[in-house]
């Protein structure tokens, strides 16, 4: 199995994983077992199938389900049946309270007419990459955490905050999508504690430290190439600075001997760090 190539942690290995996104996206995505996974897909989708049966085919139901990042979750065989159902009820606001955009998009491409689901040859093709590239995601997670956040933020971000929403809705998304909610609190730097507060409290809060932090007047400006890079930038060096430098972190030896015996302690090291980066 093709397993991603991630020397460095932080920023610098953040940035070395993207200039070889490309390459290594390849890789992956030609290894047997995401080539088999793919062709399962396309052969199962390419003629009409009954809501029962695309349940009952677990692997079918674990490709389609990774596609729309929300793998590991096939095991929810009534919950997924519910999505999928009310996805065609007309008066149904089941969708809108769940709230959440992975399972939205899924149930608008998995949309099964009278309980039968008939998909286009390029609606397929475009499951099939979206499979391709969150599989990567999740197979850059078991070798760095924090990289797949990352790449996952990358992705999500403009469906987020470039979708047209109102400012307020915007924030309540970034806050009501767990991965991306991790790497923007680590980003700011807000405790965790905020999540007990009023939901409209914890919206004001975010919207003030983009303002404060990032120099960001509007959520939807989060879309900006610019600013996606201040944000992950930002999550990586506060990741670095609460856990401490490893041996991979760029600058870990002069910082070693600069704050070894120098009287620096935590903050400082921590500080000077920082200014290396």
């Amino acid at each position: 199995m093709f397993q991603p190539a991630i020397p460095l942690s932080g920023y610098g290995g953040w940035k070395l994983l993207q200039s070889t996104y490309s390459r290594q996206l390849e890789g992956f995505a030609d290894s047997a077992s995401v080539k088999n996974d793919r062709n399962y897909l396309t052969k199962k989708l390419s003629s009409p199938i009954s809501l029962d049966d695309f349940m009952s085919d677990r692997r079918l139901l674990r490709v389609s389900m990774t596609a729309f990042d929300l793998g590991g979750e096939e095991w929810k065989g009534g919950f997924i049946r519910k999505v999928l159902e009310e996805a065609v009820t007309p008066d149904s606001t089941f969708l809108q309270r769940l709230n959440n955009a992975d399972y939205t998009r899924f149930s608008e491409t998995f949309k099964f007419e009278d309980g039968t689901l008939s998909l286009s040859a390029d609606q397929i093709e475009s499951i099939g990459d979206n499979y391709e590239t969150a599989a990567f995601r999740a197979a850059v997670g078991d070798v760095d955490d924090n990289m797949r956040l990352s790449l996952n933020y990358q992705s999500k971000i403009v469906d987020i905050a470039g979708s047209g929403a109102s400012e307020t809705t915007i924030l309540y998304r970034l806050l009501g999508n767990p991965p991306v909610r991790q790497v923007i609190e680590t980003a700011l730097n807000l405790p965790a504690e905020m999540s007990k507060l009023d939901i409209d409290r914890q919206a004001a809060i975010l919207m003030d430290k983009f303002q404060s932090v990032l120099g960001i007047s509007k959520a939807s400006d989060l879309v900006n190439i610019d600013n996606v890079d201040k944000v992950l930038q930002r999550f990586h060096i506060m990741n670095t600075v609460n856990s401490g430098p490893s041996t991979t972190t760029p600058g870990y030896a002069a910082l070693t001997l600069l704050g070894g015996g120098s009287g620096l302690g935590a903050i400082g090291s921590q500080n000077l760090f920082l200014s290396l980066l």
